[in-house]
């Protein structure tokens, strides 16, 4: 197996904070290799967390190498599903 284990396809847990309680938002093939439901990108899971904290991804952003940047890029959609 070695390093090759989960690379597309991630697991986290989140509790509190505005989270539903007791849900599973997602699925990973039989092997638990690639995600196949509910696909989340990196981008909108830091969007969806940041607005837990009462930020707003897309007014986060600091000037580096002449260009606006910010954690979620210009992508990142909060995932409302997740939330309670």
């Amino acid at each position: 197996m070695g390093r090759d284990h989960n690379p597309f396809g991630f697991t986290i847990w989140m509790a509190g904070g505005g989270v539903k309680p007791g849900i599973i938002y997602g699925a990973t093939d039989e092997f638990g290799y690639k995600a196949v439901e509910n696909k989340v990108e990196i981008h909108d899971l830091h969007a969806t967390m940041l607005h837990l904290l009462g930020f707003d991804h897309t007014k986060l952003s600091y000037r580096y190498s002449g260009r606006d940047m910010r954690l979620t890029d210009v992508h990142g959609h909060v995932l409302h599903d997740i939330l309670a």
